[in-house]
């Protein structure tokens, strides 16, 4: 066969068209000649493209064919219902199965994980740590309902590590990200609600049950709108996207609906029955609904004008994007081997060499940001951004100290970057696309002029990161990215739950027909949302903190890219969002 292509057909419709060559055109004509002969619907007269054993398509000879000499002219027509892509995809096949390509394997290699086995368990660890922190930190907080909430986070892991095994995902460090950031979703679902319970109980009329039963009805549109924009970007990114951004969407999408089960479903039924007890009744302070934090306490006490100062803090603001973006343009972006290619040198060692001890030695060499795997027992690559030869003469010597004995060069290339121009491309069009639907839908449910805010404090937020790693000369890479995309996460997230305050008050407002200044609101919900900020952000403060202690130096980036992104995303939802907002009714 010569060729086959996919063309609009005579009659409408598309076809997929034949042209046959040398042996193939007399092949063509006996096979249809044999055919011709069958009378018309006669199993018989159709001819089945055949691939590995698999039929793409059957087809009845024409009736203009003639029996017995076929069709000669070397070419035919496959025609049918097909669509354009269905047309394009079937000639692509046949194409594919036409042309015999031999397969042999030259070279087989075995090449161990990025991070290594050390800086796995080492994660681990500070994964333990950092959770159980926040358990017992939830648990000093809000004390039985906490720890009926530490229950239900526990389950959350389990139940989300199980999803993940069922769909066969691979746990890369974005899927990693996501899945933190959708632990950080758990524990705030249920900080919502007690918070909200709390300000119920404080009113002196329920019970401590019927005060939870008020706090989950009312911090559920809050829940629910979070949990929506943060689905709705995740769905996105695994339809649009490519590569670690798509195992991103993955993570993320699988975290979001456990965390919801577990927050509404599970800690509703542990704490709900908990509280149903006899005994609570007379100790209402062991629930932890009786109990007014610190914060509360202070911010009624003094009562803080925010909004009063709000052109202020826009102007803080300000400042701090023009220092960022002078950090950019200045000191540039310190671009990982992912974006920039580089050099990649592989080498063999005498003595067998543990991936650790060759990271270790690498660093030394002058290479800290190289990205080093084991290759079977004595092998060892090393990829890095372009380096020069003294700096690769300076690697093998290292190794050789660390104990892999003779260090031979092996193998020595030029490459291109992991996340090529494709998949940056449809990274940059997942996200544009994820905030364009994300806006959308603030703007239907609280304001178009709410969403732009929301918006607009999460680039703030992006481009005060930004600006961090390039004064700090910190690399941007696929660590970055994954950290990057959680921060987005989490600042939207905190926005939304503050502009679900804001609607509340402004509903509640029109009821009364008090006619309160909307910026006197805004300072409320501010003020009212401010606990469960705090409570949050503490809860993930701990399993970053955890990373960057325990984690070492693979994770140190990434922990420190979230520990600035929960910090910048808090400030951002009270000090840049909610003033811009006011600014924009005004």
């Amino acid at each position: 066969m010569a060729d086959a292509a996919a063309a609009r057909g005579q009659v409408g419709g598309w076809e997929i068209q034949l042209d046959f060559r040398d042996a193939g055109k007399g092949a063509w004509a006996e096979l249809t000649g044999t055919a011709a002969c069958a009378p018309q619907g006669d199993p018989t007269r159709r001819v089945a493209v055949v691939l590995d054993q698999r039929v793409l398509v059957s087809a009845e000879v024409d009736a203009s064919t003639p029996c017995g000499s076929g069709n000669t002219s070397g070419r035919a027509r496959i025609t049918g219902t097909f669509t354009g892509d269905e047309a394009r995809e079937l000639a692509l096949l046949i194409r594919a199965g036409a042309l015999p390509v031999p397969v042999e394997v030259i070279e087989q290699r075995t090449v161990g994980p990025t991070l290594g086995q050390e800086a796995i368990e080492a994660s681990a660890r500070a994964a333990v740590v950092g959770v159980l922190a926040t358990a017992l930190f939830v648990v000093a907080a809000y004390r039985l309902v906490g720890f009926m909430a530490a229950l239900a986070l526990g389950a959350y892991g389990l139940i989300s590590y199980a999803a993940l095994l069922a769909l066969g995902a691979t746990l890369t460090l974005p899927g990693l990200a996501g899945f933190v950031l959708a632990i950080g979703m758990a524990i705030d679902a249920n900080v919502l609600v007690f918070e909200r319970a709390r300000e119920e109980y404080a009113t002196g009329r329920p019970t401590a049950r019927t005060a939870l039963r008020t706090g989950f009805a009312r911090a559920w549109s809050a829940i629910a709108d979070a949990n929506v924009t943060t689905l709705l970007a995740a769905g996105l990114l695994f339809f649009l996207a490519a590569g670690p951004v798509r195992g991103f969407g993955v993570t993320l999408t699988v975290g979001v609906v456990v965390s919801m089960f577990t927050a509404l479903v599970l800690a509703r039924a542990l704490t709900e029955g908990t509280l149903g007890l006899r005994g609570l009744a007379r100790r209402p302070a062991w629930t932890g609904l009786a109990h007014t934090g610190w914060v509360r306490r202070t911010l009624a006490r003094r009562e803080p004008d925010i909004m009063g100062h709000r052109r202020r803090w826009l102007a803080i603001s300000a400042l701090a994007i023009a220092v960022a973006v002078t950090g950019i343009a200045v000191r540039g972006l310190n671009l990982g081997v992912e974006f920039t290619g580089g050099r990649l040198v592989t080498y063999s060692t005498s003595a067998p060499l543990r991936p650790e001890a060759a990271r270790a030695a690498v660093a030394d060499a002058g290479l800290p940001r190289a990205v080093v795997n084991a290759q079977g027992p004595t092998g060892v690559s090393v990829r890095a951004g372009s380096f020069d030869d003294a700096t690769e003469a300076r690697v093998r010597q290292e190794l050789a100290e660390a104990g892999g004995g003779d260090v031979r060069r092996d193998r020595d290339d030029r490459i291109g970057p992991s996340l090529g121009e494709e998949l940056r491309r449809k990274a940059v069009v997942a996200l544009v696309v994820a905030l364009g639907a994300q806006l959308a839908y603030l703007a239907v449910r609280f304001h178009w002029r709410w969403g732009l805010a929301t918006v607009a404090a999460m680039g703030h937020d992006v481009l005060l990161l930004l600006g961090l790693f390039a004064w700090l000369g910190r690399p941007v890479d696929g660590v970055f990215l994954a950290a990057l995309l959680t921060v987005i996460g989490y600042s939207v997230n905190d926005s939304v739950v503050v502009f679900d305050r804001v609607r509340e008050l402004t509903r509640a407002g029109r009821r009364s027909r008090a006619r309160e200044p909307f910026a006197t609101l805004a300072n409320r919900a501010c003020l009212q949302t401010v606990p469960r900020t705090v409570s949050t952000g503490l809860g993930a403060v701990f399993v970053l903190v955890a990373l960057v202690a325990l984690g070492g130096e693979s994770l140190f980036d990434f922990a420190l890219a979230l520990l600035v992104g929960v910090g910048v995303g808090t400030y951002s939802s009270v000090f840049v969002a909610t003033p811009l907002a006011v600014e924009l009714e005004r």
